[in-house]
């Protein structure tokens, strides 16, 4: 499915007024790219490296919610980039038969699943998720043979 072309500065889900585009700088005092800004909310989002349209990687979002998203990175990134790591082939791989999975986990469309595009709630849900199949993999993992520890 062919991503539909982004136009326009992103609307604050919070105010409804369209963001403004700032370098990062500007919030962190050290360049990390382009962000677009929501300034009365004090919600941003970053821009899609090489991105020439300044395409936003997800949806604006107050420190709440932007912490809440680090630590479902936090959770999820591990499960495809051990994997990544083991197999050495290229991420994408990985990383999107992840996605699918949490995906269906979370009840999503396949293309509609992306961290930087949740809301709180759905930030909880993937740190559910990604503990759920971290005790799995440490219940499979106790039934190996002590040979193959």
């Amino acid at each position: 499915m062919r991503k539909p072309l982004y136009v326009g500065p992103p609307v604050c889900p919070y105010c409804q007024l369209d963001s403004e585009l700032i370098d990062s700088d500007l919030i962190y005092k050290k360049s990390w790219g382009m962000v677009w800004i929501c300034q009365p909310c004090q919600a941003w989002v970053g821009v899609l490296q090489g991105s020439k349209s300044n395409r936003p990687k997800g949806t604006l979002a107050k420190a709440e919610l932007r912490q809440l998203r680090v630590e479902a990175h936090g959770a999820f990134d591990p499960f495809w980039k051990l994997q990544w790591e083991v197999a050495g082939k290229t991420k994408s791989k990985f990383r999107k038969h992840y996605y699918n999975e949490l995906a269906d986990g979370l009840g999503l469309e396949h293309d509609a699943c992306h961290i930087a595009m949740f809301n709180e709630d759905q930030c909880r849900e993937v740190l559910d998720i990604c503990a759920r199949w971290k005790r799995e993999a440490a219940e499979a993992a106790s039934l190996l043979p002590d040979a193959l520890e």
